[in-house]
């Protein structure tokens, strides 16, 4: 079957149910589903389905959104690895979605699955395709690190023996906080700019990917979510999420592409937390577990040697 766009499309709808659902069983909160469309006399056409569990009790703020746009102009954060493409119609459509646990031993994910795509000059459809998922951890678990690598690994397994470690670096490389000089979490895998296995096999990879977020990162979520904790590990957290703040507004690409593009505002921000705070120099005591975090776990490390 060769690929063409209303496969992604059947395919990241489904992917956001499926997910949704999980998270609902899980918290007891029902998601609030927004759906959305953007029509004649705006920078982007299309629709999407924002959903937000706000005030849960295992979820502080969960959203999950799928959106599929057309544009006249392929911006420019799209095009920098395809000069010749720049300024040509486009269509992008992905599923992404960022989970602030309420629990601060329960860590944060993020998951990203997306596709662009365009018709170049000689009329030809050329897609590619970007994603990943990574977890943020507010303090440091080695057998949870390895868990969510070993289904990152896995899920790439049937795709090449090189995939998982080539995502994995492209991952470290990319959350990382450079005016900080600080990694964001403990990394996963990432991709950007991906076709190099055909539009079809390509596609196969993405689905292995987004379909792996609920088998890695869940238990980790059951394992944390009931241990105890107080204000100290509280305001830990909450300037944790500072950091995350941080990447999203200064570095993220896929951030940055949904405002030059003109897309949904209150949609491309799901990802923020709704509670954090930063403080001046902030320094964790040597030999506690939040200096651990620093020294053991937000740092480029092999976790599956």
């Amino acid at each position: 079957m060769s690929f063409n766009t209303s496969h992604m499309r059947d395919y990241l709808q489904g992917l956001q149910q499926r997910i949704t659902q999980a998270l609902t069983d899980l918290d007891g909160t029902p998601f609030l589903v927004d759906a959305w469309e953007k029509g004649p006399g705006e920078t982007l056409q299309g629709q999407g389905i924002t959903q937000i569990l706000e005030g849960g009790p295992v979820f502080e703020r969960a959203g999950c959104g799928f959106s599929h746009v057309r544009g006249p102009r392929l911006p420019p954060s799209a095009s920098q690895h395809r000069p010749e493409l720049a300024g040509l119609p486009f269509e992008a459509m992905g599923v992404s979605l960022v989970f602030h646990p309420r629990n601060p031993y329960v860590p944060t994910v993020h998951m990203n699955v997306r596709m662009l795509s365009v018709v170049n000059a000689q009329g030809e459809l050329v897609a590619w395709f970007g994603g990943g998922m990574d977890l943020t951890p507010y303090y440091g678990f080695v057998e949870d690190a390895v868990h969510f690598h070993t289904v990152c690994r896995d899920a790439l397994q049937p795709f090449g023996e090189t995939l998982y470690p080539r995502f994995k670096t492209w991952c470290d490389d990319y959350f990382c906080l450079k005016h900080r000089q600080e990694q964001r979490g403990v990394g996963g895998v990432f991709f950007d700019d991906f076709s190099e296995m055909g539009m079809t096999q390509s596609f196969e990879m993405l689905q292995a990917v987004g379909n792996g977020l609920l088998p890695a990162y869940l238990p980790i979520v059951k394992r944390r979510m009931d241990m105890p904790y107080g204000e100290r590990e509280r305001d830990h957290q909450l300037v944790r999420r500072g950091r995350y703040v941080e990447f999203n507004l200064v570095w993220d690409r896929g951030t940055h592409f949904g405002l030059q593009s003109g897309g949904r505002t209150e949609s491309i921000l799901l990802s923020m937390p709704p509670l954090c705070s930063w403080s001046y120099q902030r320094q964790p005591e040597p030999g506690t577990p939040e200096a651990k975090l620093y020294t053991d776990f937000i740092v480029r490390r092999d976790w599956l040697a």
